[in-house]
């Protein structure tokens, strides 16, 4: 529908274009945001194992077993031996160009690829294989660029292409032409477990149980049947009543039988004892903003990032009592500027923001109190029972937990 759309607001602007094209008008340079374009095809067949390679694209963490992942988004996943938290081998890549999450269950690997779910055999990680790609079960909408101020609607998908991004480009048009308008273009355009499940970080958008594989799209939770990986295929979307009109859903943490939805405006709490069929249970909203979240036993800690992209909600931490699971509760809020990612481990609360690690005594939830704060540049973190792994910039960083809320560096790998 969408390709439809663009074609015939391709051939409305190209016959306009004609119509005047004697006319004697001024003309201005203005940024437009053209669509790039990928073949499907391409996408499939450049899906390869290499041995370990550099990055230099932005990536999240995941960990399961003694295998430290880092999936460079758009890029690939980074496969480190972590058998040693002190030396962590890189080992091999996974050249997988549309990914943004992983998870792991067993000896499988699931990870997106744009519109694709890509199943990897990974019991040998010299010897990965691809066993299984579920085609066009993901929707894939690319980030429409702040910078831009027109849509170049003469680039568009055929058959068997997708849109995976766009560039900025420099383009004559007519003064006081509002044909293109962006605003007006691209308003639809946002961007207990068996068999050894792996733990992503705060922003993962992937979550196992048992036999289902969840994702979260911008307003809906996908669900797809993982019990024979080797023919996982794509089960259901979940578009509750309790969603429409809600926010941009963001991340997904599981505690249990529930599932934790993170969006721009607010928590969404789900029931998955039935893991093909969950069910909405409960929310706490809060105004427009960025947030993932954690829970640690019977309380949800969510960080809350205003800014351009996310809203003019001041920056916060938010400690929501889930005692009652039908009617969570705040009980208090501490202030802290740019959050992103959090880990709770034992009453400690890990939280980055402006690039720091602060760690938070987290024992009286109505009162966190601040012990110590890295200047690492971290992003993310993932609090394990044995140590920490925070993530940044082309990095990964590995820490011991120590006395008196401390945190010791084990070791750091640099991109």
């Amino acid at each position: 529908m969408k390709t439809l759309k663009l074609l015939c607001l391709s051939f409305f602007v190209s016959f306009f274009a004609s119509c005047n094209q004697d006319d004697d008008r001024s003309m201005e340079t203005a940024k437009f945001a053209v669509p790039v374009i990928k073949s499907l095809e391409a996408l499939r067949s450049n899906i390869s194992v290499t041995s370990a390679q550099q990055t230099n694209a932005d990536g999240k963490i995941y960990v399961a077993e003694n295998l430290l992942f880092y999936v460079a988004q758009e890029s690939g996943i980074h496969i480190f031996d972590n058998s040693n938290p002190s030396n962590p081998q890189n080992t091999a890549f996974i050249n997988l160009e549309g990914v943004h999450d992983i998870a792991v269950k067993g000896n499988y690997l699931y990870a997106d690829n744009f519109v694709d779910l890509v199943v990897f055999d990974i019991s040998d990680v010299n010897n990965i294989e691809v066993v299984r790609v579920a085609e066009n079960v993901i929707s894939f909408y690319p980030i429409y660029p702040a910078d831009a101020e027109f849509y170049a609607y003469d680039v568009y998908p055929s058959e068997g292409e997708i849109m995976v991004g766009f560039r900025i480009e420099n383009r004559e048009r007519p003064t006081g032409d509002a044909i293109l308008w962006a605003d007006d273009a691209l308003a639809n355009f946002e961007s207990a477990n068996g068999g050894n499940v792996g733990t992503g970080g705060s922003y993962a958008k992937f979550q196992i149980n048992n036999n289902a594989l969840y994702m979260v799209e911008s307003y809906n939770l996908k669900v797809f049947n993982i019990a024979n990986p080797t023919e996982t295929f794509y089960d259901k979307t979940l578009y509750l009543t309790e969603w429409m009109g809600g926010g941009v859903f963001e991340t997904l943490f599981k505690q249990k039988e529930f599932l934790f939805i993170g969006s721009t405006n607010g928590m969404y709490i789900v029931n998955a004892l039935d893991e093909f069929n969950p069910y909405f249970v409960s929310s706490f909203a809060h105004a427009t903003a960025c947030d993932p979240v954690v829970v640690f036993g019977n309380t949800a800690y969510i960080t809350v990032r205003g800014g351009s992209n996310c809203g003019s909600i001041e920056d916060q931490v938010n400690v929501i009592d889930i005692t009652n699971i039908e009617n969570p509760t705040l009980i208090s809020t501490y202030l802290l500027h740019q959050p992103y990612g959090l880990g709770i481990k034992n009453n400690v609360l890990y939280v980055c923001a402006d690039g720091n690690l602060n760690v938070f005594n987290a024992t009286n939830s109505a009162a966190l109190t601040l012990q110590n704060t890295y200047e690492d540049q971290v992003k993310d973190v993932i609090a394990l029972d044995t140590h920490l792994i925070a993530v940044g910039i082309n990095k990964i960083i590995q820490y011991n937990y120590s006395e008196n809320h401390t945190l010791e560096v084990m070791s750091m790998v640099n991109f």
